[in-house]
Order: C-alpha cells, then structure tokens, then sequence
C-alpha cells in the first residue's frame, strides 16, 4: 500500500473543502485499486458530495441543525459549541473508499470528495491519501 499525507488550510469558519483534485493527483497512473482517504482528527470528517450546486452549503446547515453551535455540549473547551465538533465525525465519518479503474477516480458525474470541519479552532488540516493496488 502506498500513503501519503497532505496538508489543507480550512481557517477559522465551518467549511466543506473539495479535495477531489489532491485525491485525482494522488492515484493517477497507479492502475486499478481503491483510494482510502482518511482524516485523523477528532473533529473532521470526510464526505463524498456534490459540490458548488449549494449541496455543500446545505450539509452545513443541516449539521447546524442536529449539531448547533452553542452551550449544551459537555466537551467545552474552545470556541463556543466547540463539542459538536467532537460529535460530527459520528455522522460525517473522518474516512471513505473511492474505487480507482485506470488511475483515475471512479466518482459518480456530480461527487467529489471534501473535508468537512465544523472546528473554527483549528484552521489546518492533515488528509491521508492511501493507495489498495487491485
């Protein structure tokens, strides 16, 4: 398996970063297998979604909803509402699969792959891109 690790600026707001073009980067060439990516951070996640259609913009304020940014949460260090950063990977888990045919992603027309970070307190991320030759 081949693996490698790169870093991603979010800044200091909520945010669904598309890394789909890291991820194509990433595998070209290597053939048929699968791309295993991964985020080790408590408060991340990955999402495979459609992006600048508003889907992106909508994820976040559907995790507003179930995770909102204020006082209830028992983890409470940070910024105001920082544990429902800590709850989020529970629900946009901190990895997905993506098959790989001919070194190239095999997404669906409108999927990409994104970061999700809801953690304002931290505005760099580190994404694991890892490579299952098939």
């Amino acid at each position: 398996m081949d693996s490698e690790t790169r870093s991603f600026r979010t800044g200091a707001r909520e945010v669904v970063l598309d890394i789909t073009g890291d991820a194509a980067d990433f595998v070209a060439g290597r053939g048929d297998g699968l791309l295993h990516v991964f985020v080790p951070h408590a408060t991340a996640g990955i999402a495979i979604i459609e992006t600048g259609a508003g889907s992106d913009d909508d994820l976040l304020a559907a995790l507003g909803d179930l995770l909102p940014s204020d006082d209830r949460w028992r983890h409470r260090h940070g910024s105001r509402g920082h544990g429902r950063s800590h709850v989020m990977p529970a629900l946009v888990p901190p990895y997905a699969t993506v098959p790989v045919l001919g070194g190239r992603l095999a997404l669906g027309t409108w999927q990409s792959v994104c970061l999700v970070d809801l953690n304002v307190d931290n505005g760099l991320r580190e994404v694991r891109f890892s490579f299952l030759a098939g």
